[in-house]
């Protein structure tokens, strides 16, 4: 099987989000404190490229439910409520208060405030609150790597059919490579990965876009 995929290099990813529809004032404002703010944890913050694909997303399954996992200073909740369909609703699970704190003064600068639902506490514990049936549009995983298959397995049975679960980080800076799993959490994002494609409930595609990007689609 032939390789189709390229080295992305930083030029080569000047030139595409040149050609993508460019962000507005908000997103930039919010990149810029992001970095100016939170030091090295900014790193954190999904790129502006996977925010569009984010929204874009969220329109394409016309979502009117939703759920992030990880919401840091609010750059993928703005995304995803951008994106939802009229009378959309966002529940975002975080455990900082400070960080929060940013995405919310966005969440209210955009005008999305009324469409988005803060929940703070440990998210393997607080996902237990969301209905249990299937009713889910999309959800976006984005936060400690130690929970992913604790969100995963909480996720996938409220997803509708069809419902598309995000999940971010899935390349781990190249590290997934690594057969021996070179630190802990290398080693979980294998495993996580693993578990995702054996999945027989979702049919899935990992994506290189930023640090990697699965889609997941509940059958």
């Amino acid at each position: 099987m032939s390789r189709t995929s390229i080295v992305m290099t930083d030029e080569l990813h000047d030139y595409m989000l040149a050609h993508c529809t460019p962000p507005d004032q908000l997103y930039l404002d919010l990149a810029a404190e992001t970095t100016r703010t939170t030091g090295g944890d900014a790193n954190m913050q999904i790129g502006l490229e996977e925010a569009a694909l984010l929204t874009l997303l969220t329109q394409l399954m016309q979502a009117r439910a939703a759920v992030e996992v990880g919401t840091f200073t609010g750059m993928s909740s703005l995304a995803i409520a951008r994106g939802l369909a009229a009378g959309g609703k966002l529940i975002c699970f975080d455990i900082s208060a400070d960080y929060t704190s940013i995405a919310q003064r966005y969440w209210k600068r955009a005008g999305l405030d009324d469409r988005i639902e803060l929940r703070l506490g440990p998210a393997a514990e607080r996902l237990s609150e969301l209905p249990d049936e299937p009713h889910l549009d999309i959800a976006f995983i984005d936060a400690d790597k130690e929970g992913y298959a604790s969100y995963w397995a909480a996720l996938v049975p409220r997803m509708r059919t069809g419902g598309l679960i995000m999940v971010d980080n899935v390349l781990w800076s190249g590290k997934v490579t690594d057969p021996d799993g070179a630190d802990p959490t290398t080693g979980l994002m294998i495993a996580f990965n693993d578990t995702v494609v054996a999945d027989p409930r979702v049919e899935a595609v990992m994506l290189p876009i930023a640090d990697g990007l699965t889609l997941a689609r509940k059958l």
